[in-house]
């Protein structure tokens, strides 16, 4: 009986996968990558073709040897790591080791590229059934995408810690992801608010706004404005001049790609796009159900293709008519298109089968899994639905020569609504559904009563994950694979800081921004990484020479390089002065760069260490703001006097108001119960070394857990 290995990467597939194979497969994983460029060096020969130095990865030489092994001991070799560029990579750096020295040798075995889109006997077995051979041309496309990070990285880097700072590091695409919030926060600051009014018109069972004045739209930017329409309003007769009604249909949304589904589980979920991927990853790799073992619930989650098999179009559909009724199930199934950059490689992400209903898993899954199953398995159902269709009433009321207007929807039939309906973002517009009353054309109507409404011009709001993915997918800015990787580095590397949700630079954010800005204008530019991309994936198709688009993009970098160690301007060090004086030795005070940003420091350090947070008016003049200092009802375990709300470098805590003369501290607590079983501790609010907020529980290191989630709003929800 011939024997058969299958290398897969992470370990939990490997057991899925062990379920449905016989007895002739053995199943292994590699853990990830198994050799990277080296750590300590570039490790890419710019003078030889970008040629890269592959090393093994720190910890991974026993997993080598251990595949080495046991490829020697079989007759067929399957490298089964993900469908994508990466996976690609993977195996390729897997088939070069077994097949090299101290491995078989190489046409000596079998070696057989597998592609797994869903992890279940059905896939797999087809998989197996169908082996190709490894694509070189997508592994040369993740090898440059590699290349050029690592030139960006490694040879930017060192500039930003002579210049700024050691422990700095810029990215080729996360770099430019800084600079969209950036420019978004110059906006926000830049921003002039503008007064503008409404008047709205009360009526017995409606409201209409005015938005006409002699048959030209009306803006009303003043109080004096409002006050003169509202004393020509007194007396006017209100009649209806126009009734529309139509009926209106909306569509069903296609099922999720990995942007859309990122996006959709922030505003549903609030998952970040990197927790969402973790679940998806689970979810697709295998969770365990019972008795059933390990099974996958769902397709491949990185794709940017919406489209979706015939059988599993087929089952859908069977499902919708036996749940929801033979209403419910268009005449034609809906197709969709994805866009012109999509690769088409892979399905959307949906359910693996009908049978696996959310109700039927919840029982063994957590509940982040269950909500983002429950996520994709509606937003699946829906994509094959009929169109929700809606009755529209369209009203005009005329009064002299003023226009007032009045909409309401009411639901017809429900269609996919029934199912699902897709998150909306906070800041965009929100659609106002309501029924209307009867009205007749040429009817007049009793007004309860006009209101004059005072509104100022919003600023545009600062970008929340899902908004920030969906602009960087907009622009082409890195692919779908990669947001959640970007989204999570700007924020460890304390460029990016998340407030309520939403995503702000920091002044060492901005202040790299400005820099790389100025000394690497192509770098930074959206449109410039959005070509990358497509090179990238001209590459893959093998439409392009991957040594050739390093030449191309390194010959202008090289020279902004050299330019950019000479002229970039030197932040290390430099102090600005202010004509603020110390409180404690009435030195002046200096403005200086810290790990956190800019402060206010003493000129008499270190005999006097002195500093001050500050803020900058509208004139540009420097003020010292108060640092913040609540007072509790806690009492000091040392000396029993109150204690304030201090911040510290690993986030608040509590200590004695009588500080420096008792130095008595706890731990800030949130007043949340831990939720681990058995423990009564209770849930402390902790930064890390990044200065990144989590909780963790007062009991560590008794008890363990921890959440990077706030969970005063999981409670709220």
């Amino acid at each position: 009986m011939k024997k058969s290995l299958v290398i897969v990467e992470s370990p939990a597939k490997a057991r899925t996968i062990n379920k449905y194979l016989g007895r002739g497969f053995k199943v292994m994983a590699s853990v990830g990558h198994i050799r990277d460029l080296p750590k300590s060096k570039l490790g890419v020969d710019v003078d030889d073709n970008f040629k890269p130095q592959y090393d093994t990865i720190k910890g991974k030489g026993k997993i080598i040897k251990e595949l080495k092994a046991a490829s020697k001991a079989v007759d067929e070799i399957y490298l089964a790591p993900d469908p994508d560029r990466e996976g690609e990579a993977i195996a390729w750096h897997i088939s070069e080791v077994i097949s090299g020295r101290g491995g078989i040798k190489k046409g000596e075995k079998k070696i057989h590229r597998v592609l797994f889109t869903e992890i279940t006997s059905k896939g797999i077995k087809k998989a197996i059934a169908n082996p190709t051979t490894l694509d070189i041309h997508k592994v040369e496309a993740q090898q440059t995408r590699r290349i050029l990070d690592r030139l960006v990285g490694y040879q930017v880097s060192p500039i930003l810690w002579d210049k700024v700072r050691r422990g700095l590091s810029a990215g080729r695409v996360q770099s430019v992801a800084v600079r969209v919030i950036c420019e978004r926060e110059r906006e926000i600051q830049a921003f002039v608010k503008k007064e503008y009014w409404s008047i709205v018109a009360g009526f017995p069972e409606f409201e209409a706004k005015l938005a006409k004045c002699d048959k030209k739209k009306i803006e009303i930017t003043n109080e004096q404005e409002a006050t003169k329409i509202l004393g020509e309003l007194k007396g006017e007769t209100f009649t209806v001049a126009e009734v529309k009604r139509k009926e209106r249909r909306r569509n069903p949304l296609p099922p999720f790609i990995t942007s859309t589904l990122q996006q959709e589980a922030s505003r549903k979920l609030s998952f970040s796009a990197k927790k969402t991927m973790m679940f998806a990853q689970q979810l697709y790799e295998g969770v365990e159900l019972g008795a059933e073992g390990p099974v996958g619930l769902i397709t491949y989650m990185r794709t940017d293709s919406p489209r979706i098999s015939d059988e599993a179009r087929d089952a859908v559909r069977a499902y919708i008519e036996e749940n929801y009724g033979k209403e419910y199930v268009p005449a034609k199934p809906n197709a969709y298109k994805g866009k012109k950059s999509s690769q088409d490689a892979h399905e959307a992400i949906r359910p693996t089968t009908m049978i696996y209903s959310p109700e039927i898993v919840k029982p063994h899954l957590t509940k982040e899994q269950w909500r983002l199953y429950d996520l994709v398995w509606k937003r699946f159902i829906a994509s094959q639905m009929t169109p929700a269709v809606y009755d529209q009433t369209g009203v005009q009321i005329k009064a002299g020569r003023y226009l007032f207007t009045a909409s309401g929807a009411v639901v017809k039939f429900p269609g996919f609504i029934a199912v699902y309906e897709e998150g909306k973002d906070e800041d965009s517009d929100k659609e106002k559904e309501g029924v209307l009353p009867r009205l007749d054309e040429g009817k007049d109507l009793e007004v309860k009563g006009i209101t004059p409404n005072q509104h100022f011009t919003q600023p545009p709001p600062r970008f929340t994950e899902a908004t920030l993915v969906k602009d960087m997918e907009e622009k082409g800015i890195g692919r779908p694979s990669t947001y959640a990787a970007i989204i999570s580095t700007i924020q460890d590397r304390e460029y990016v800081v998340k407030d309520q949700r939403r995503l702000a630079p920091t002044d060492l954010g901005f202040l790299i921004n400005d820099l790389l800005v100025i000394s690497f204008p192509n770098i930074l530019d959206a449109e410039f990484t959005a070509n990358l991309e497509e090179e990238l994936d001209r590459i893959e198709e093998g439409k392009a020479d991957w040594v050739e688009v390093m030449k191309k993009f390194y010959g202008p970098f090289k020279e902004r390089l050299a330019r950019a160690k000479k002229e970039m301007k030197t932040v290390k060090g430099s102090e600005t002065p202010t004509d603020i004086k110390c409180e404690k030795c009435n030195l002046q005070m200096v403005v200086k760069w810290g790990r956190r940003g800019k402060f206010l420091a003493c000129t008499g350090y270190p005999e006097c260490k002195s500093t001050a947070d500050f803020i900058t008016d509208d004139e540009g003049k420097i003020q010292i703001s108060e640092r913040e200092e609540l007072t509790t009802d806690e009492k000091c375990p040392k000396c029993e006097s109150a204690m304030l709300v201090k911040s510290g470098r690993f986030g608040r805590f509590l200590a004695c108001s009588t500080y420096p003369d008792c130095k008595g501290t706890r731990p800030f607590s949130i007043g949340i119960k831990c939720p681990e079983e058995g423990c009564k501790g209770g849930l402390i609010e902790r930064r890390t070394k990044r200065g990144r907020t989590f909780f963790g529980c007062s009991n560590y290191p008794k008890c363990k857990y921890a959440s990077w989630d706030d969970p005063k709003k999981e409670a709220a929800e």
